[in-house]
């Protein structure tokens, strides 16, 4: 007797690009939300990362992100400033390589954030 699997359909089948990357997260700038580049690893579960008003900030990796989202040298990130210590930063977010050269053929990036794959050979 053999078992066969249905076939599943594809979500993005007859979809045209513009309607696959529709639900990419943007950061809430009312909450302190931007994007960044990370731009070197420190340790400890903390980064360093380059935001786009152009200041570079020790950014830390929340507990629910640590063992779950992987953050590399020169990832796209959307971090939240600190609302006591504005030099310092939690990263809510971390965008795969499509997803930001998707956001960087929108626009929606700024010119301190757009070189975000470049060290890596993408």
């Amino acid at each position: 007797m053999e078992f066969r699997r249905k076939p599943r359909p594809n979500p993005n089948l007859g979809l045209s690009e513009e309607e696959v990357f529709a639900k990419i997260r943007l950061p809430y700038r009312k909450e302190g939300e931007q994007f960044a580049v990370c731009m070197q690893m420190l340790g400890s579960d903390k980064i360093k990362a380059r935001c786009e008003d152009g200041i570079e900030r020790i950014c830390r990796i929340p507990g629910k992100m640590r063992k779950r989202v992987w953050i590399r040298q020169n990832d796209l990130i959307v971090v939240k400033l600190w609302d006591f210590q504005p030099i310092k930063a939690d990263v809510t977010w971390r965008y795969l390589p499509t997803q930001g050269f998707h956001l960087k053929r929108k626009n929606l990036l700024n010119d301190n954030v757009k070189d975000f794959g470049e060290q890596r050979g993408q």
